[in-house]
């Protein structure tokens, strides 16, 4: 029987960085998957949606610049674009294939090795794996579970991943649907209603069984977000139930029960499931293996679980699922098995983006949560109008919220940034909240000029008292205000 320090199961992105990251320890690895690797966070999941949001995004730019010359646009293949996302995926899942080859042939080439196949633990120690080459034991000293999720589906609905889909379906459509409904409005629905809507072919419908998308946002984000979705055509079906959703004559016909009583039946062309995601631990382990689970996935105290030396990462558990977060943990689980962690693991300073028109960054705490929290807190906004870098992109259209403690030190909770550019103004803040600083460090900072991350700056002067544009004066693009249990006071200077 073969031994080994670690077992890696799955090769998506929690896996995959576990296992590099054990490489620095000089521990000898195995790493096992059952499909490709890159996992669903490049091949039905972040990578592939995100190709298909930046060709989206762009072929609606192009659009709106030959409209501005009267000029016709043109058609937009559905194949070729299908392609191009295609070959994105592709060139992620060979570089990352082509580092492990070379990884041989360097001074890790006695320590790690990569099968494909399922695996299941036998016991706390052993790991069967099942391959084309047959059924082999390994042992292992210790486990990362790293397994993934897949998305939710629901019993009553017929889903057939060729007329009612998932995320994993859509990616195999022939052509763009004249017609397709959306169910569910959360960050997903959302961003593939953004996708279809943008490439002007189809008719999108969204279910949303509150009076908004995207529930957990601040009212002011989800504002521009739905405004642009409907110039684009998109039906939001607000305050809605979803009755029944079935497939006849080829085609979609659902019936919606609104708040109000009253029912509507519609038909479309395709319907696309996006209700959440589900982890993959089924049959991972025999019941010799005493894991203990959780309604959202395997229960873990920083990645480690109820079994000692077996560790979870990514989607299995029941923490965050995103990519970063995945790799985040995998690398941390590696740094608790073998060395001594500098840091707890910690959410508080994790970005995020929802690729949305326009797309939509952030990092800590929004307005909502501050106030769920009961926060005291000063909260400061910017129109992207007061920030040159947007006049010069023609597209004006997005604001920049900090949101920092109503104390003199003035630490950061937390900040959105909604337009262009959004998802690469964040990091900055992100450090600052990690190391739990103030907001004088950006105050005085020389920016690069111009960049969207001068809006920031102006935004930190804004809450010292030393902006450049002032909130009274400009009362329609800037505010700063303090909330002190519910009640908003603006800050005029």
């Amino acid at each position: 029987m073969n031994k080994y320090d670690l077992v890696v199961i799955g090769a998506g992105p929690s896996g995959y960085a576990a296992a590099m990251r054990a490489l620095d320890f000089k521990k000898k690895v195995l790493l096992v998957e059952r499909n490709v690797v890159g996992g669903a966070g490049v091949t039905n999941g972040a990578l592939s949606s995100k190709t298909w949001w930046e060709i989206s995004r762009e072929t609606q730019s192009f659009n709106k610049r030959l409209k501005n010359f009267n000029l016709k646009a043109p058609d937009v293949n559905f194949k070729e674009i299908q392609a191009e996302v295609n070959s994105a995926v592709e060139q992620r899942k060979t570089m990352l294939m082509e580092h492990m080859n070379l990884i041989q042939s360097s001074q890790f080439a006695d320590l790690l090795e990569f099968k494909i196949g399922s695996a299941k633990l036998i016991n706390e120690h052993e790991i069967e794996i099942e391959s084309k080459d047959g059924t082999t034991t390994v042992y292992a000293d210790y486990i990362i579970l790293a397994t993934g999720s897949r998305p939710r589906k629901l019993p009553e609905i017929p889903i057939d991943e060729k007329v009612i889909l998932t995320s994993e379906g859509i990616e195999r459509m022939d052509d763009f649907p004249e017609s397709m409904v959306i169910l569910g409005a959360g960050v997903i629905g959302c961003e593939y209603a953004t996708i279809f809507s943008g490439f002007g072919k189809t008719k999108v419908h969204l279910i949303d069984k509150g009076d908004r998308i995207l529930p957990f946002e601040d009212d002011d984000v989800v504002s521009v977000i739905e405004r642009n979705m409907e110039s684009k055509g998109v039906l939001i079906h607000r305050n809605s139930q979803l009755i029944k959703m079935e497939v006849v004559d080829g085609r979609v016909r659902y019936e919606l029960e609104y708040d109000d009583g009253s029912k509507e039946v519609f038909n479309v062309e395709k319907a696309l499931v996006s209700v959440g995601r589900v982890p993959n631990y089924e049959k991972l382990w025999s019941d010799a293996v005493p894991i203990t689970l959780n309604k959202r996935g395997i229960e873990d105290n920083e990645t480690q679980t109820s079994v000692s030396n077996i560790f979870a990462v990514g989607d299995i558990t029941a923490d965050i699922a995103l990519v970063n977060v995945g790799e985040l943990e995998g690398r941390h689980a590696v740094e608790k098995i073998f060395g001594k962690p500098q840091r707890k693991l910690v959410y508080e300073n994790i970005s995020t983006i929802m690729f949305l028109h326009p797309e939509v960054a952030g990092v800590g705490l929004n307005e909502n949560q501050a106030k769920e929290k009961k926060l005291a807190y000063r909260v400061v906004t910017l129109d992207y109008s007061c920030i040159p870098r947007a006049i010069a992109k023609r597209n004006t259209q997005g604001f920049i919220k900090l949101l920092v403690t109503n104390d003199d030190d003035m630490k950061i909770l937390g900040m959105r940034v909604v337009g262009n550019h959004a998802s690469s103004a964040i990091q900055a803040v992100a450090l600052l909240i990690s190391m739990d600083k103030g907001i004088e460090e950006l105050a005085e900072c020389v920016h690069p000029h111009p960049s969207i991350t001068e809006g920031i700056q102006e935004c930190v002067r804004m809450l010292m008292g030393k902006s450049m544009f002032k909130p009274s004066a400009l009362t329609g693009q800037l505010s700063c205000r303090t909330c002190c249990e519910g009640v908003y006071e603006n800050i005029i200077f």
